[in-house]
């Protein structure tokens, strides 16, 4: 069978070239799905990436939607595409672990919201995608599965938390997974891996799962290879579901539509006001990432109407993440760590004792700074469009480094330090997306950020597909791809040193 162009196995199509084949009878469900399975055995041994699978789970599931494709019956939009699930996310049936030893056997009886809501379309859920514990520390690596490799360089970090996902869509393990961000958590290793990844607007992609609903620090979203692949999953996502106190709705309307988001509306980036910022302030971003940054800018600044290297005022950003960060924090996992502190990783444990050092006016004095900083930005967006930034503040480093402790020999102010230029934006409840822009001087991937104004998430979305156009054609700055034989003849990660646990 032809696939077209220069793909030679169906799980490396774009997840809308393989769903049209599929709709049209000329790729069966089963067949990608054994696509997927084989470029899984073959590469993850090197990374580690899909840490819990169901492949016979998935193959049923396959040969029942190649079925209801012959009868010719309504399929959905996602009918027949595996699916990865970041394993902070339940899935009926599957092991769950939140990369915890406290939930090494854990096997939850049924499916989150999100996870529902891609069944319901019509994915195939092919596995888990490994995070670190509980989603801590943006360097995907625990106790229960181990670490997770880059695809460019196994030795090096993949990021996270939603680093499994991040490396299973960049060697064409499945076409579409979720994700989660707090403090880029779905822009981090969409950077460090040379894929797409998409912050909502909070509320946007219900969560039942927040212990403190009204809390917008923490969202679920999509992750892909490309832009339209993104929209597509987005998508079955967006609901203006009750189980979410942020999904704001307005009585007998549908405020959140499908249709609205199922693909990147046209854009005309010439008419366009953009805002460049290598660390919006105050980010401690590396020589290397500012330089590399600075040729993109080069390069995309000609594009857009106003091209002006300039950010909103953000301070006190730091402080104020990293008080609500943990509360957030201490509403989660403080029994956890008072109970049972030897089956907690360091992360999570400096989290919770952070946060036990605040008081109510710490707590208030952050809330406060939040609003400065929210109507800072509402300030700013009046005289531009989008901002555009590195994604993250340095090259991806060895994942044995549990997290960057200095950034160009200055110390970070805390584990999570070197992920502010996306916590930049979580703070602030603004759409964000990470689009890959070829490599970095160091040969790894490089992402950029794209920033909306409130409420912009399909502003946000076309501007990155009018982008990722524009740059696909110069091999500079076109989408990296992994060495798929250099992975599929590495030695397997697990018998690195220091692969299981954080030490």
């Amino acid at each position: 069978m032809a696939y077209g162009g220069p793909v030679t196995e169906p799980c490396d199509l774009s997840a809308r070239e393989a769903r049209f084949l599929i709709g049209t009878k000329r790729l069966s469900a089963r067949e990608l799905v054994e696509s997927c399975i084989k470029r899984i055995e073959t590469v993850d041994p090197a990374l580690n990436a899909m840490v819990a699978r169901d492949f016979e789970g998935a193959r049923k599931a396959a040969a029942a939607a190649d079925a209801t494709t012959q009868r010719g019956d309504a399929l959905g939009p996602l009918h027949g595409l595996p699916v990865g699930v970041k394993d902070l996310e339940n899935v009926a049936g599957m092991r769950t672990t939140y990369g915890s030893q406290l939930f090494a056997d854990h096997v939850p009886d049924q499916d989150q919201a999100i996870v529902a809501s891609v069944r319901r379309a019509g994915a195939i859920i092919l596995g888990k995608t490994n995070t670190p514990e509980w989603g801590a520390g943006a360097n995907t690596r625990n106790a229960v599965y181990g670490a997770t490799g880059n695809p460019f360089d196994p030795s090096k970090s993949a990021a996270g938390s939603s680093g499994g996902s991040g490396v299973a869509l960049a060697t064409g393990m499945v076409p579409l997974a979720t994700g989660s961000d707090t403090g880029g958590s779905l822009r981090n290793p969409a950077a460090f891996n040379g894929i797409v990844g998409f912050r909502p607007t909070p509320g946007l992609v219900p969560s039942d799962k927040r212990p403190l609903g009204w809390n917008p620090l923490s969202v679920l979203g999509p992750m892909a290879r490309n832009v339209p692949d993104l929209c597509l999953l987005l998508s079955t996502m967006v609901s203006d579901d009750a189980c979410d106190p942020l999904a704001t709705t307005i009585h007998g309307k549908t405020v959140r539509n499908a249709a609205d988001f199922a693909q990147p509306a046209p854009c005309d980036l010439a008419s366009l006001k953009v805002a460049m910022t290598p660390d919006f302030g105050f980010a401690p971003t590396e020589k290397h990432i500012r330089a590399v940054f600075a040729r993109v800018c080069k390069t995309i600044a000609p594009l857009f109407a106003t091209a002006d290297e300039t950010s909103p005022d953000c301070r006190g950003t730091d402080e104020a993440f990293e008080i609500l960060r943990a509360v957030s924090f201490l509403a989660s996992f403080h029994d956890r760590v008072r109970d049972t502190p030897d089956k907690v990783g360091p992360n999570v444990r400096a989290n919770v004792e952070e946060g036990l050092r605040y008081a109510a006016l710490d707590i208030t004095r952050a809330l406060k700074q939040q609003t400065i900083l929210y109507n800072n930005w509402q300030s700013f967006f009046r005289h531009y469009d989008v901002i555009v930034s590195p994604a993250v503040t340095l090259s991806p480093r060895p994942w044995t480094e549990l997290f960057p402790a200095a950034i160009d020999g200055e110390k970070t102010r805390t584990y999570f330090h070197w992920l502010a230029l996306a916590y930049a934006v979580t703070i602030v409840g603004h759409p964000a997306i990470s689009i890959p822009v070829g490599l970095d001087d160091l040969g790894m991937p490089f992402g950029l950020q794209i920033v909306g104004p409130r409420g912009g998430d399909a502003k946000v979305l076309a501007v990155a597909a009018a982008l990722e156009e524009a740059l696909a054609s110069n091999p500079q700055t076109a989408r990296p791809l992994p060495d798929l034989q250099r992975l599929a003849s590495a030695a397997p990660i697990a018998t690195q040193p220091g692969f299981m646990g954080f030490d």
